[in-house]
Parts: structure tokens; C-alpha cells; sequence
């Protein structure tokens, strides 16, 4: 593990974060991103409000090379989850192959050449960048959802695991965008 100290650059730095690992429903969203200029403000995504995560992400985008990957909940339940987050370092990796690449959290999935660091998404600029990009999309992506599906509420909860979601599903069953590989224990009975 690196730890902000000792964590030096040798020329440009991609940070990589991703959005919804441990959610019910809908895609996961990875992103990688390197920073041309410097914004202000950037943080781990989670922390901030939904508005300054808005005017950030067109920030960056407007700041940086970037690229989003989203894999949908079809896919995950296919392939697994480890498999889509070791697809999305391998791909992002090739495009910024010049790059010092650096990962949020403890672990690689076994891609070679990347450097990772608990709480990254907060101490490295690139990777609070990636963090932001990654939930925008994944947000919009779920606010989307909610249009077709209303009744599941996605808007509120954006897939994730709380009381609302439980209860919707309880009410209407699993809805299209749900990962039938996660186990609910609340719900197993029901799903399986």
C-alpha cells in the first residue's frame, strides 16, 4: 500500500475510481482520468453534494483526458464483478499506456503496472477526478432508469442497497437493471 507521502510521479498520472461496486441494480462505472489543468474543488466523490459533483464533472471533462466505462448489470451477473473491474484497469491502462496509473482502494485484479492506494479517491486530485466521473455518470444513468422504471424509485437510492430499494423490491419483485447474482438475506427467499 502507498500512502500519500511516498507516492511519487514519474510524468503524467492517471487515477482510476469506480461507482457502484456494491450496488443491487444497475452498471458499475469505471473511469480513468488525467488531469491537463488544475480544479478546484475536486474530492472523493461521495463526500460531496450532488450539485458540486454536477459542476465538477464538466470541470474535468473540460480539464482532462478521460475515459468511462460502464458495464452493465447483465454483464456483472455474467462475468462477475473482479472480471468487469480487471476489463475496465486493462482497457483505461491501453489508453494512457504513458501514463503512471494509480487505482483507489488495496487492489489491481492482477493488471500489472498499477499502483493502488487506500483513499485515493480523497488525497490524489486524478483519482478524486476519476471518483467524480464515475458516479455523474452512473447517477445519470440510474436518474434514467428512473424514468422507465418509476415504480423501483432508482432516483432516490441509485440502486444501492437501502431500506427504500429492499421495500420496492418487496412491493414489485426484482426489476429489469437488478444483478441476480447479488444476494439479498432480507430478500433471498424471494430472488432465489
Amino acid at each position: 500500500m502507498l500512502c500519500a507521502a511516498s507516492f511519487e510521479r514519474k510524468g503524467s498520472l492517471c487515477g482510476i475510481d469506480e461507482a457502484g461496486r456494491g450496488c443491487l441494480a444497475g452498471p458499475l462505472a469505471v473511469a480513468g482520468c488525467v488531469l491537463k489543468s488544475n480544479v478546484e474543488g475536486l474530492a472523493d466523490s461521495k463526500i460531496l453534494t450532488f450539485k458540486k459533483r454536477e459542476k465538477l464533472f464538466e470541470q474535468i471533462i473540460e480539464n482532462s483526458l478521460y475515459k468511462i466505462l460502464l458495464f452493465p448489470h447483465s454483464e456483472i451477473d455474467e462475468k462477475g464483478l473482479s472480471f468487469c473491474l480487471k476489463e475496465a484497469i486493462l482497457t483505461i491502462k491501453k489508453c494512457f499506456e504513458k501514463c503512471e496509473i494509480l487505482m483507489d482502494g488495496n487492489c489491481s485484479f492482477g493488471v500489472k503496472g498499477v499502483k493502488t492506494m487506500i483513499k485515493a479517491d480523497a488525497k490524489v486530485a486524478e483519482v478524486s477526478a476519476a471518483s467524480i466521473l464515475a458516479k455523474v455518470t452512473r447517477d445519470r444513468y440510474m436518474l434514467e432508469m428512473d424514468k422507465l422504471y418509476p415504480q423501483w424509485q432508482f432516483a432516490k437510492h441509485k440502486g444501492y442497497g437501502s431500506a427504500l430499494h429492499i421495500n420496492m423490491i418487496k412491493e414489485f419483485g426484482i426489476s429489469p437493471i437488478q444483478r441476480k447474482s447479488f444476494k439479498i438475506k432480507a430478500l433471498e427467499a424471494r430472488l432465489f
